[in-house]
């Protein structure tokens, strides 16, 4: 039956620091809930004892959508057990424990991380939300909370349909062009978002890199967050940092070595720890 509300039992479950970790833009804490937007689906999500409670405003019948989002089905404590056996690793997991990766919608997600290319995560967030607000679907019946989540995110056509100068009224600057050109080759059916999933890391990787705008960071991470590739392993300027400083100290290393050494040392779910060093060294350290 359709129902407003549904306990989801997981443990081991840091909500606060998985939807704060830079994998998603529409987040906010109201008081000691989550409020965002999944789809067209305002969701507001609390951390309780042993499991997380989720409320929408519009009944569910299928809460499915919600369980692959935050990925709360996995067997974490498998993927704990192949990261390597280390100390900064071990320290990364000691105070980020709980930190799981989201599986995000691939447009959504594509989108949003061509929009963050030299942003931090503040700036990214308001540009998402100058975007939803400008081009979204506004939901109904309306959230109860602040404006930019009365919105879904918007379709790459309603996007295409758009000029350079609209968006860039979004505040987005130069990545307006990258975001156009994207939107514009997904409508035109150039480019097969599902497709990505048929296809190996490597092939997938290069599809994506023939987009205007994107790069080998932001492909692995559209890879990992959306598509559940955990062999990819973005490095930004955190995780760089947290190789050299955690793994290289006495040496620096060139970007070509810390790409070897994480594509080799980190196991099957590199990507997995690669958000633990990011969380660990842009809140802990």
């Amino acid at each position: 039956m359709p129902a407003l509300e549904i306990f989801l039992p997981v443990r081991d479950y840091d909500l606060a620091a998985t939807l704060d970790s830079g994998q998603v833009f529409r987040w906010r804490l109201v008081e000691n809930s989550w409020h965002g937007v999944i789809g067209k689906n305002f969701v507001q999500l609390t951390q309780i004892e042993n499991g997380i409670h989720a409320k929408t405003i519009v009944p569910v019948a299928d809460w499915n959508f919600l369980r692959e989002f935050l990925q709360t089905e996995i067997d974490f404590a498998t993927v704990l057990k192949t990261f390597p056996d280390d100390e900064p690793m071990h320290n990364a997991v000691t105070a980020c424990r709980g930190l799981r990766l989201l599986r995000q919608q691939p447009w959504e997600c594509l989108a949003s991380f061509i929009l963050s290319s030299t942003k931090q995560i503040v700036q990214i967030r308001q540009i998402v939300a100058f975007l939803c607000e400008r081009f979204g679907e506004r939901l109904a019946p309306q959230p109860p909370i602040s404006s930019n989540l009365f919105y879904s995110f918007p379709t790459p056509q309603k996007i295409a349909a758009a000029s350079e100068a609209e968006l860039r009224m979004c505040k987005m600057g130069f990545r307006a062009p990258g975001l156009l050109a994207a939107a514009r080759r997904i409508a035109d059916g150039k480019l097969d978002l599902e497709h990505i999933r048929t296809l190996n890391h490597a092939a997938a990787r290069a599809e994506l890199m023939k987009l205007h705008g994107v790069g080998g960071k932001i492909a692995d991470c559209v890879l990992l967050f959306a598509y559940g590739f955990d062999s990819a392993f973005p490095v930004d300027v955190w995780v760089e940092r947290a190789l050299q400083e955690l793994y290289f100290p006495r040496r620096r290393a060139g970007e070509k070595r810390l790409r070897k050494f994480a594509a080799t040392y980190f196991g099957s779910h590199a990507g997995y720890a690669q958000q633990y060093l990011f969380h660990y060294m842009r809140t802990k350290i």
